[in-house]
């Protein structure tokens, strides 16, 4: 993890002088930003999920609301296994918003929770004894998160669930990727590749992530909607469908119990990159060969990324995480001041279906990523680096897809 870690503050402080330099970018609204410009500075009231992208600039209005807030601002990651994301690019750039939204060193912090339930809940209560008026929490499970929650409105603190949502809680909002929308877009992209791929007749593993995970259902309800016409068709068989983990270690088990029962199959649906990484190692220790076995991922990882291109897994669900860590700052700005959040920046709700109540959320929009947009996305956004993404290996593969290095 240190060497990505390395890496990852690389790439983020090239993003930053970037911005302070005036080099062109991109907005997540699609808007070239020249040199020497920068987005239209907007107040607060008026901030919308379109307001966020990589330049942080939509963070510079709420400085107005630092000054009139109390207390301080805690955020708690969950753990380094399920996602590298949360040590890369979370912590930086949760930290980058609340600077560059007014707060001093002394008003916010950013922790995980390295997996343990007990050192998410711990985190938790020193922070509010420690005067923090407003929490974010990534939830390891709806268990701990809602006995957080708990207590923290017990002590008239405000939460946010930020990514995952916890259920039968008491939280304020939710800031999330449209979670429904991952799982459509993993499924339209599995059935894209098994086209593309001359894939006749799919018999698919249907991977699931972990039972715990809100989040694993909501992507599980997009991506088997999608496949449901092809299983019901008989155009497509359903081979198995493992429990579901968020360990990588665990996702290859099942996946080998799987097509050991299963011999026949020939594609994989995979709802994370991490999960896929050590299956699709798995397939090439089996001499299957480069666009055979089409598979899925999530969360733009480097080895996702370079699967990828190899032609070894159709594509990955990207989710520029600069935009969810801006929205949750913004959203903890407007709490943490007393104030009622815009309409315009809270635009949905999800369902909390053990409590059965409609959360107010602020939800944003994940791409699929494939070679062909590599260059316009991940590697635009800074995400990844075309020197990360084309080591020698890959050399080839970059070339072909127009990625320099």
């Amino acid at each position: 993890m240190t060497n990505r870690r390395a890496l990852a503050a690389l790439v983020l402080a090239a993003v930053l002088v970037a911005s302070a330099c005036g080099s062109s970018s991109k907005s997540s609204t699609g808007t070239t930003l020249s040199p020497g410009s920068s987005a239209t500075t907007l107040a607060p009231s008026a901030l919308s999920i379109s307001s966020f992208d990589r330049t942080f600039s939509a963070m510079t209005p709420l400085k107005s609301l630092a000054a009139q807030g109390k207390g301080s601002v805690a955020v708690i990651l969950p753990d380094t296994v399920s996602s590298a994301r949360y040590t890369e690019f979370d912590a930086p750039y949760l930290t980058k918003a609340f600077q560059d939204a007014g707060l001093t060193s002394s008003q916010f912090t950013v922790q995980n929770a390295q997996g343990s339930d007990g050192t998410q809940l711990t985190d938790a209560e020193s922070d509010i004894t420690a005067g923090a008026t407003v929490l974010a929490v990534d939830p390891l499970d709806s268990g701990v998160g809602a006995e957080i929650e708990s207590y923290a409105k017990a002590h008239g603190v405000a939460v946010i669930d930020y990514d995952r949502l916890t259920l039968g809680g008491s939280r304020s909002f939710y800031v999330s990727f449209n979670n429904v929308e991952v799982g459509t877009l993993l499924g339209k992209g599995l059935v894209s590749c098994v086209a593309s791929w001359g894939v006749s007749h799919p018999n698919v593993i249907v991977m699931r992530g972990a039972a715990t995970d809100n989040n694993a259902t909501l992507f599980a309800q997009g991506y088997d909607a999608v496949m449901a016409s092809y299983f019901g068709s008989g155009a497509w068989t359903q081979e198995a469908t493992p429990a579901g983990t968020w360990t990588p270690a665990t996702a290859l088990t099942e996946f080998q119990q799987a097509y050991t029962a299963h011999p026949t199959s020939n594609a994989a649906l995979i709802p994370n990159d991490e999960n896929g990484a050590p299956i699709i190692s798995y397939l090439q220790s089996l001499h299957i060969p480069a666009k055979h076995f089409p598979t899925t991922g999530q969360d733009a990882t480097l080895v996702g990324l370079q699967n990828v291109l190899s032609g070894y897994q159709c594509g990955t669900v990207y989710k520029p995480i600069y935009e969810e860590a801006q929205a949750t700052v913004a959203l903890a700005m407007f709490l943490r001041a007393g104030q009622t959040p815009p309409s315009s920046l809270v635009n949905g709700t999800v369902t909390d279906t053990t409590s059965n109540t409609q959360v107010p959320s602020v939800l944003l929009t994940p791409e699929w990523v494939t070679p062909t947009n590599m260059a316009s996305t991940v590697i635009a956004d800074g995400f990844v680096s075309g020197a990360q993404l084309c080591t020698a290996a890959y050399a080839s593969d970059c070339t072909a897809a127009g990625i320099s290095s």
